[in-house]
């Protein structure tokens, strides 16, 4: 019987394990088993980063209107905030992230605060202080990070019928409160699409997005549904994502949710994922007000902090923060901060992996999806989507392990250490064999 996580395959752990059985039948112990494991056998993490975009510090510009509608949760003195995060500081920050092997997701806000459009002009910079902006995105930013709008303007509702916003300060017309909570998918999906054509106009490639405060927290399923939609109409991608919730409690998974597949036997399979946070912000919050704690992501020791936690659990372990706090009113609070928790893991870890948002979710869609029939000396693979670094341990002892795709048969490399699994390579242990491979989309087989 073909066997996957959508009929009967059997999660343990970190990974499923797939057996050519029937379910309720008895299993005999030399039955040929895979489990896949997370990608290259190591541990995802990643850093999300929320209210950044080009120039504008959203602190600054959002809260007078965060406090118009909500008078008194909002009083602080936004004036002695920064209107600018400078380019200066995403080139430092870009440029160590680059060489720390940090990435993750980059939040560029189209109509950020309704200052203006990052894809026509900014009021109070010029037009090439707004271009030279947005080519340093394109350039440092984006290999190492996904870009996500953060809605529109990340305050106001805007008319996508008119460009403007909806002349009314309150819940029902701000994008972090009520607005979304009772829109059909279609409309959310309108919004949506609404948003990732300005980045795309702008010259940005996105797979998801970000939902601005609670938007769309009651209403969760049309989110799941309209960005696919919207992901897919603008940009054409077979895996979106987004990202609203985090869970910092420790008895919470935070494994990343696959929504709504479709088309998986077709030759135009679609899915959503739900990346799902760790922490809450300890870097330096949303407005640059309260310094961040590197501890609560792990100990001057080693031993404790949310982040130990989930890696510990085999769970990708996604870091949650806010580009003002990371600046930091030009302090650098949350980059330090950021500098501190990466050199604390890696005294800690030696088998964690940077990777961005649309990596993880393409590996997840992967391993959840994806077919996998064990047969004798071989097993069968369909996968909907492909995916690097695909790896399988199987209970298997072989000597030359192959994969074979479309007619071609590749030999896999032995090595020595786990911790030096790569792509088409492979590993013996005393309870069988650990395989990584570049899954490809379709029909694929591992000879044992």
């Amino acid at each position: 019987m073909n066997l996957t996580r959508r009929n009967f395959l059997k999660t343990t752990g970190i990974g499923g394990i797939a057996l050519a059985v029937t379910p309720g039948d008895i299993i005999p112990e030399n039955a040929l088993k895979a489990e896949v494991l997370n990608p290259y056998n190591k541990v995802p993490v990643s850093l999300i980063i929320d209210d950044s975009t080009c120039l504008v510090n959203l602190a600054y510009y959002g809260i007078p209107q965060f406090g118009e509608v909500f008078p008194e949760n909002y009083k602080q003195d936004w004036r002695k905030l920064p209107r600018e995060i400078p380019d200066s500081f995403v080139r430092e920050f870009g440029e160590w992230c680059h060489e720390n092997g940090v990435k993750g997701k980059y939040s560029i806000v189209p109509y950020p605060a309704c200052t203006g459009w990052v894809n026509r002009f900014i009021p109070g910079w010029t037009k090439k202080e707004l271009e030279d902006s947005l080519k340093l995105v394109r350039d440092l930013i984006v290999p190492d990070w996904d870009i996500h709008p953060e809605m529109v303007s990340h305050t106001r509702v805007i008319d996508i019928k008119t460009g403007k916003p909806f002349p009314f300060a309150t819940p029902e017309y701000m994008e972090n409160w009520e607005w979304s909570q009772t829109k059909s998918a279609d409309e959310l999906a309108a919004y949506q699409a609404y948003a990732l054509t300005i980045l795309k106009e702008a010259g940005l490639h996105c797979d998801g997005l970000t939902t601005p405060g609670g938007y769309a927290g009651r209403n969760q399923n049309n989110l799941a549904l309209g960005t696919k939609d919207a992901v897919r109409s603008v940009y054409g991608s077979e895996i979106s994502h987004y990202f609203r919730d985090l869970f910092t409690e420790k008895e919470k998974s935070v494994a990343p949710q696959i929504l709504h597949p479709t088309g998986l036997d077709g030759n135009d399979p679609a899915c959503v994922v739900s990346i799902l946070g760790c922490t809450g912000d300890w870097f330096g919050g949303w407005d640059g007000l309260e310094p961040g704690n590197p501890d609560l992501f792990i100990t001057s020791d080693l031993a404790k902090g949310r982040m130990v936690d989930v890696i510990d659990s085999g769970e990708p372990a996604v870091m949650v923060c806010h580009w003002p706090g990371v600046y930091f009113n030009g302090e650098k609070i949350g980059f330090n901060i950021l500098k501190e928790v990466k050199k604390r893991l890696d005294l800690k870890y030696n088998n964690l992996i940077w990777m961005k948002l649309s990596e993880i979710s393409r590996y997840w869609a992967a391993k959840e999806l994806t077919s996998i029939k064990p047969e004798a000396k071989r097993i069968l693979l369909k996968a909907p989507f492909a995916s690097p670094g695909f790896t399988i341990k199987t209970n298997a002892t072989t000597r030359n392990p192959q994969v074979k795709t479309r007619g071609e048969v590749k030999p896999l490399v032995r090595i020595k250490d786990l911790k030096e699994l790569k792509s088409n390579s492979w590993f013996p242990d005393k309870s069988g064999t650990v395989i990584c491979f570049d899954l490809q989309k379709g029909e694929s087989e591992l000879i044992l």
